[in-house]
């Protein structure tokens, strides 16, 4: 298997580093960049296109390796390894194109959350969805009846795809981030057996290692919603295609979470639009506070990947659920403290009626 790690790795970051320059003349020339002003308080004009080469590496690498013999690719057993594959190809395809869209013409968010309920199809179509949990109160699993897995699958895509784009606040940190779950769901996949398909995570490293060499603080290209889009619905992909490892993947984005539900709801508790973008995300907060982006993209970073550590080393479902417990208690301290001082700073608005 090492060879085709790094044979994965590579090519993704490769084609990622050597396509990143071109997103960003490309973005130069549409117009197509983030400008100083509001809630955005970063350097200079920001070209917003590198999603785009985020995307392109991951297809690279994934088209590379389903394209060798199949001698040489890990054995599966699983029929329905190459159904899912392509749905998870065909869904990010989709989010890629509509997120660029969205970067272009700014779409407000009735269109943005039809576009996420449409991946969430796909996604279904392909059975990448929530059927079965382990049961935490004894031996066995949950099966849920249909209604409630094409519910649960729905929120679960559409809660990573926002977490993702909420997270994008900051010169790489939901690159960064991406990269830790990417890590971690690779282990877990080569723990467990699924070597057949741990390469699609290690696409997925590989590309935002790319990026990163570009949009690491400060930053010279921003993701924009082309590569929120793409690594939230991947990341809830690999998720579910990695045996719906739900209470892991929970653990290692459970930061970021928090803060979503957290800023929902402040803004219903002050009376403000849910949709309408602003100031008051954990990151930004922590930047007023006077942290560097740095800085800040190192806590995210450490923080997941001790959650995440602590999921793959947890092996009973009780456990994981004092896990979250415990993710909750800290996390819930981390946000509270950032927010302490008063609750009406970082009321800057732009964008009116856009996605979170």
């Amino acid at each position: 298997m090492l060879p085709l790690v790094l044979l994965v790795l590579g090519v993704a970051g490769l084609l990622t580093w050597m396509l990143t320059p071109a997103t960003i003349r490309l973005a130069q020339h549409w117009g197509i960049v983030d400008r100083p002003g509001g809630r955005r308080q970063h350097v200079g004009v920001i070209p917003r296109l590198g999603g785009l080469a985020i995307f392109a590496g991951f297809i690279g690498a994934n088209g590379l390796v389903r394209g060798m013999p199949e001698g040489w690719r890990p054995p599966t057993s699983d029929p329905q390894e190459l159904f899912r594959w392509t749905g998870l190809m065909l869904g990010a395809t989709f989010v890629t194109v509509f997120g660029l869209l969205d970067d272009r013409y700014h779409f407000r968010s009735g269109p943005q959350y039809v576009a996420q309920m449409m991946a969430a199809g796909i996604a279904l179509y392909f059975t990448i969805f929530i059927e079965r949990v382990n049961n935490p109160f004894g031996p066995g699993q949950i099966v849920f009846p249909w209604p409630m897995v094409w519910v649960f699958t729905l929120f679960w895509f559409l809660g990573f795809i926002n977490t993702v784009n909420f997270l994008d606040g900051v010169d790489g940190l939901a690159s960064s981030v991406a990269g830790v779950v990417a890590v971690v769901l690779a282990l877990h996949m080569f723990r467990t057996g699924q070597a057949s398909v741990a390469w699609i995570p290690l696409a997925l490293l590989g590309s935002v290692l790319g990026f990163l060499r570009f949009n690491w603080p400060p930053a010279r290209v921003f993701m924009g919603s082309s590569g929120s889009y793409f690594l939230g619905f991947t990341l809830a992909s690999l998720g579910l295609i990695a045996g719906a490892r739900v209470a892991t993947v929970l653990l290692v984005m459970g930061l970021p979470i928090m803060d979503v539900a957290w800023l929902i709801w402040w803004r219903w508790r002050h009376g403000r639009p849910l949709f309408q973008g602003d100031r008051n995300h954990l990151h930004f907060r922590l930047l007023d506070r006077g942290y560097s982006a740095r800085q800040i993209v190192l806590a995210y970073v450490a923080f997941g990947a001790v959650f995440g550590m602590i999921g793959l080393m947890t092996a009973r479902t009780w456990a994981k659920i004092l896990a979250l417990l415990a993710l909750f208690v800290v996390s819930a301290g981390v946000i509270l403290w950032a927010s302490r001082e008063d609750d009406t700073t970082c009321d800057e608005i732009d964008n009116p009626e856009r996605t979170l």
